[in-house]
């Protein structure tokens, strides 16, 4: 067994159900989605990234391109996040946590697209 394809498939997966977690839930109910939770999706997320920056293979480019998309997504959403409640004069209202929360919902996404990607591959590695 592959160490490092261990550790690879795991921050994959680990960044897809963090993210995941994050999203699910009423979507404006600032309460169901943990500013915590949304930290740690951001934290894994860039750590898969690091992950993938050595993989040369056009599978790898695409799970790239795919975990700097969750990337950018995420980090929107915490920016928005960080406006709202500690910038804006109105507060962190249910719109705000809409859109950080549709943010999230778009990284899960490209999360989706980057295991499955890693699971084709794997699967042809059978073969």
């Amino acid at each position: 067994m592959n160490l490092e394809k261990v550790v690879f498939g795991f921050f994959i997966v680990l960044a897809m159900t963090l993210n995941f977690g994050f999203f699910v839930g009423d979507i404006g109910d600032a309460s169901l989605h943990p500013v915590g939770e949304m930290f740690a999706a951001i934290v894994v997320n860039l750590i898969a990234t690091v992950l993938k920056l050595g993989d040369r293979t056009q599978t790898g480019a695409i799970q790239l391109a795919a975990s700097l998309v969750a990337d950018l997504q995420l980090l929107a959403g915490a920016v928005i996040w960080g406006w709202a409640a500690h910038i804006s004069a109105d507060g962190l209202s249910r719109g705000d946590v809409a859109s950080i929360v549709s943010l999230a919902g778009g990284a899960f996404l490209a999360n989706v697209v980057s295991v499955i990607l890693l699971l084709i591959e794997t699967a042809q590695l059978r073969r």
